[in-house]
């Protein structure tokens, strides 16, 4: 049996507004918008070279998911962005306006820096050095 995670759901408040920010500052690729209804969208996008998971960007519908754009993980990182060329990212990102919270530091896991996305949630851009046990760049 083989499963993966196919798509991670962002809720945010404006579908326009998180395209453009996605596209334009994180080169992300818009993989699918479809009109579901009037007020509905089935929007996919995924960073350069994604083959298996991509975030749906899912509007608010109501007060409690409004209440939850910007923190769906409380405060912590939430979504973890790896990559094979942290400079080249990080110096893009930074051309691109993206606001990093936490400067590029070297774990051991990999290079590492942590950035806000239009809402507020928290991401680490991460390139894994070989101790990442199960992960594939």
């Amino acid at each position: 049996m083989k499963q993966h995670i196919a798509h991670i759901a962002l809720v945010v408040k404006d579908y326009d507004e998180a395209i453009n920010w996605y596209r334009d500052k994180l080169n992300f690729t818009l993989i699918e918008d479809t009109e579901l209804s009037s007020e509905k969208r089935w929007v996919m996008m995924a960073p350069p070279g994604a083959k298996e998971t991509c975030i749906l960007l899912a509007k608010a519908a109501d007060e409690a998911q409004l209440a939850a754009v910007g923190n769906q993980s409380g405060g912590r990182v939430f979504l973890f962005l790896f990559t094979d060329d942290f400079q080249r990212g990080y110096v893009s990102m930074l051309a691109n306006g993206v606001q990093f919270v936490r400067t590029p530091e070297d774990q051991p896991h990999g290079k590492v820096a942590v950035f806000k996305d239009l809402y507020g949630n928290l991401w680490d851009f991460i390139q894994p050095n070989g101790s990442n046990k199960g992960v594939i760049l």
